[in-house]
């Protein structure tokens, strides 16, 4: 693969198709490429946050997602492969343990605010909502594995999770919604 991208202009998509891992090409606007499309995009969002300051235990788990992202979007672009294995998911099931338990328990909704960092997780976690939605519906068209779903649905639990952590980077915490529906209920 060390060679494989000599020419990134190649022009091959002029007619709206691009080519996938097995050497199909199909249309730009495919369920699958969508799908690509959304992974990789999660991906970028996530090399935005590592940009900011963090625990190095939280960057390193960051920049792992992001080879697994990888590996998600390497499966998407070659129908019937298996590259993002079962433990991936494993893996971020015990890391939303492991800071999950840092956390106090929520009473209210927060926003997708606070510093930077967190707020830059808020916008991941939604690029993974999105991106798994768009997984979903390819499912829905083409046999999928599940693996990729789950890895999405609990990447995007753990953004959130994330956000909160880094929002208490310094001595932050949470921006938590004032509902004036909730106000006025605990008035009377």
């Amino acid at each position: 693969m060390g060679n494989r991208l000599t020419q990134i202009a190649t022009r091959t998509g002029d007619a709206g198709t691009t080519g996938l891992g097995d050497n199909t090409r199909v249309s730009k606007h495919s369920l699958r490429v969508h799908a690509m499309g959304d992974v990789d995009e999660l991906n970028s969002h996530i090399g935005v946050l590592l940009c900011e300051d963090m625990a190095d235990d939280v960057r390193a788990l960051l920049v792992e997602i992001q080879h697994q992202l990888f590996n998600l979007g390497g499966e998407l672009s070659i129908p019937g492969f298996e590259l993002l294995k079962s433990d991936a998911v494993l893996a971020l099931d015990e890391a939303l343990a492991t800071y999950n338990e840092q956390l106090p328990r929520l009473q209210e909704f927060i926003l997708p605010a606070g510093n930077r960092a967190a707020a830059q997780a808020h916008v991941c976690r939604t690029v993974a909502r999105r991106a798994e939605r768009a997984v979903v519906a390819l499912g829905l068209d083409e046999t999928l594995r599940e693996t990729p779903r789950q890895y999405l649905n609990r990447l995007s639990d753990l953004m959130f999770v994330l956000a909160r952590v880094l929002n208490r980077m310094n001595g932050g915490d949470d921006v938590y919604w004032k509902s004036e529906r909730l106000a006025r209920g605990a008035a009377e």
